[in-house]
């Protein structure tokens, strides 16, 4: 076999989660809206994993979903079903500013082994560190799905990394032109863009670089986005102590509607002293289009040639696979998980990091909010 066919092929494996050995504990879900219908439960059951009860705040909605996906039980309240005994992971999917509440109960229930909250974490570093205290307490290991992280492309990417295929990393750019299905939740945090859509760019370059030494960020109001907000198109950059900047654009309306054609994409791109891997992110694509993502690695390694390694799987719903997969592992091993809620105090660090350098125009040093 060449050696470019068997890189691809090693790019294509890079991308497929570590699974636990033991698919069947018994997963209680928070939240029954459109992310849990079609891309927790459409992942976990593609996984064998075994989602078993469901709760939100509309019990028809909870009833509807269950059916849909098989869940044996339904819960009128959260709260029973965190109590339910049968139920050993819980996976919370409602908005972060109750996402605390929610731990604190479950981190006093010896029955439950995991907890997945969803991304951001919290609403505050502080609240973040609460969180992890109350599962370090409790010893339940509590993970966070921060679902990029298993982008098919940010996996194969973090292979070229580590493998240093393209040498050192000398910039790192995301341009996203494109428009997210806005919660209606988020319409009351007055913040909105980095704390909804660019916290999985924000959480994506500390996968694949590490965490920056200082943060730069600038945003404007977007008069084509229908309610309040602060931060409606975003600009924001992290700079690493050998030099490497990341660095991304996010414009979240990038259209101003009908009957204006549309021209939407999210390209990212990252150079190396001895080559560069560049591709796209699918999700914002609709069927009958293919709607996952790409790469293709370019390096004095492999001269004159382009690798350019293919997947049949998608951000979403696959991606929830991995954070899943990644939490039961942990779970099942007995370690922290890779994507902890201890890693993502950092994270929300860096959101925090952005939301400072916008208010007082200046760069921040990580530092300042940890």
């Amino acid at each position: 076999m060449d050696s470019a066919k068997l890189l691809r092929q090693e790019l294509e494996a890079a991308t497929i989660p570590v699974m636990p050995k033991n698919k069947d504990y018994k997963i209680g879900i928070i939240g029954a809206g459109f992310i849990v219908r079609n891309c927790h439960l459409a992942a976990y059951r593609k996984a064998g994993f075994h989602p078993y009860a469901i709760t939100s705040l509309d019990l028809e909605q909870s009833k509807e979903v269950a059916a849909v996906h098989n869940l044996e039980k339904v819960y009128e309240d959260w709260h029973q079903l965190v109590d339910d005994p049968e139920v050993e992971i819980i996976d919370i999917a409602v908005p972060p500013h109750v996402q605390l509440d929610i731990v604190r109960y479950v981190c006093t229930k010896p029955h439950i082994k995991g907890i997945l909250c969803q991304k951001p974490i919290a609403m505050s570093v502080q609240e973040a560190k609460e969180i992890v205290e109350l599962g370090e307490k409790a010893g339940i290991p509590i993970a966070v799905n921060s679902n990029m992280r298993y982008d098919q492309s940010m996996r194969a990417l973090k292979y070229v990394l580590d493998k240093g295929l393209i040498g050192k990393p000398v910039i790192a750019t995301i341009d996203m032109r494109a428009i997210p299905d806005w919660q209606a939740f988020l319409k009351a945090y007055n913040k909105l863009e980095l704390y909804a859509m660019g916290v999985h760019h924000i959480d994506i370059f500390r996968y694949l670089f590490g965490d920056p030494e200082k943060i730069t960020a600038l945003c404007r109001t977007d008069p084509r986005t229908k309610f309040e907000h602060t931060d409606g198109i975003t600009q924001y950059t992290y700079q690493y102590s050998d030099g490497l900047m990341a660095t991304s654009l996010d414009d979240v309306w990038a259209w101003p509607e009908e009957p204006c054609e549309k021209h939407n994409y999210i390209n990212w791109r990252v150079e190396g002293t001895e080559g560069f891997a560049e591709g796209d992110f699918g999700w914002h694509k609709r069927e009958p289009e293919f709607a996952g993502s790409s790469l293709r690695l370019a390096c004095k390694s492999y001269p004159h040639q382009w690798i350019e390694p293919k997947w049949d799987t998608m951000w979403f719903p696959d991606a929830f696979v991995g954070t899943m997969a990644n939490l039961l592992c942990a779970v099942e091993n007995k370690t922290e998980p890779e994507i902890s809620a201890r890693d993502n105090v950092k994270t929300l660090a860096c959101v925090e990091a952005c939301y400072k350098s916008i208010k007082e125009e200046r760069t921040v040093k990580l530092e300042e909010l940890l």
